[in-house]
């Protein structure tokens, strides 16, 4: 067995200069999806401009979304395309660069209704400066819900660290570290090799995202624990597909799931719980669910604050592509995820 680690010496690394990042990521299904619905609308309120009856203004609206659509894709296209050179601008220069890509996508427009015929004059100069504009405010909102991501993160952070180091999962883990030091030794050190792991993990920047296959690990741990704890009254049940390992999660998502089930589900009963633990691969996505037996039927009541934490954060980092549901079913309590593969 590997040495130990002794937990107050453990210092977690220097952290690293913080490299550059771009400040709008335009390649998400969601952030497509917004920016068009964002620009349609505008078209929609420009095109109230002069019109003189309900009709009139729906052909100023397919008038003007004939050119606005292709120039609004070929502006995400782009900026999707460039994504890994526009990261190594300064911030200022990538504000820039995504309004210069707006005015050439804006002229794009310009073109495409020109060619048809449908323009005279053909306003090129309204057009590029349109298309700047409405790029600017595209960029302004991905840079703020990017800006969003740092204090939910910093908070579910902060959350998990003090659930990791609250007394009583802290006392008891000690305590059954104690009471094995002379019977099974080798148990006893394995038993704080596992909560080693689980503050080095608490403590450590892991950055944006880990993999599944990670969390799942930490799961793994924080399980090993309890189960030195709660003996047969905590059964588990592991079902995982190996193909879903490398979905991307927030770090630390998992754990305080598998924690919720074990302190709902297996300490207030007396004759314990089942907790299922599962992963699979279906198409593109992957698919999580983490279930426990509840007391009663019922369970012990919680306040949702670890639920409401791990939606938040699975919203911020994979939007409409991530779903998140959880809710109590014929005496199961089951939480449901679903990731980008």
């Amino acid at each position: 067995m590997p040495e130990p680690q002794i937990l107050s010496g453990f210092h977690p690394p220097p952290a690293a200069a913080p490299a550059r990042a771009l400040v709008f990521d335009a390649c998400q299904v969601g952030v497509i999806l917004r920016a068009v619905l964002f620009v349609e609308l505008a078209v929609a309120v420009a095109a109230l401009f002069g019109a003189q009856s309900g009709w009139d203004w729906l052909t100023r609206l397919a008038l003007c979304t004939g050119g606005a659509l292709p120039a609004a894709l070929v502006w995400l296209l782009a900026a999707c395309s460039l994504k890994k050179p526009l990261a190594r601008l300064s911030m200022p220069l990538q504000h820039v660069a995504g309004a210069v890509l707006g005015a050439v996508a804006g002229l794009y427009g310009c073109a495409m209704l020109a060619l048809v015929g449908v323009l005279e004059p053909v306003p090129w100069a309204a057009s590029a400066a349109a298309g700047a504009w409405l790029a600017v405010l595209v960029v302004a909102g991905l840079v703020l819900r990017a800006r969003a991501r740092t204090p939910a993160a910093t908070t579910a952070r902060l959350g998990e660290l003090q659930a990791r180091i609250r007394p009583h999962f802290l006392f008891n883990t000690l305590n059954s570290a104690i009471a094995l030091v002379r019977a099974e030794p080798a148990k006893a050190e394995a038993l704080l090799e596992d909560l080693s792991d689980l503050f080095r993990h608490a403590l450590v920047d892991q950055g944006e995202s880990v993999t599944l296959a990670a969390e799942t690990l930490l799961a793994e741990r924080y399980l090993s624990i309890e189960q030195v704890r709660f003996g047969e009254r905590l059964r588990i049940h592991w079902a995982l597909d190996p193909r879903a390992g490398q979905a991307q999660l927030p770090p630390l998502l998992l754990q305080p799931l598998v924690e919720n089930a074990v302190l709902h589900g297996v300490e207030p009963s007396a004759s314990g719980a089942d907790v299922h633990i599962s992963t699979e691969r279906r198409g593109s996505a992957v698919v999580i669910k983490i279930s426990n037996t509840v007391p009663g039927g019922q369970g012990a009541p919680g306040n949702g604050l670890a639920l409401a934490n791990v939606r938040d954060r699975l919203n911020l980092l994979h939007d409409v592509q991530g779903q998140f549901q959880a809710g109590l079913k014929d005496g199961v309590y089951l939480v449901r995820i679903e990731i980008p593969a």
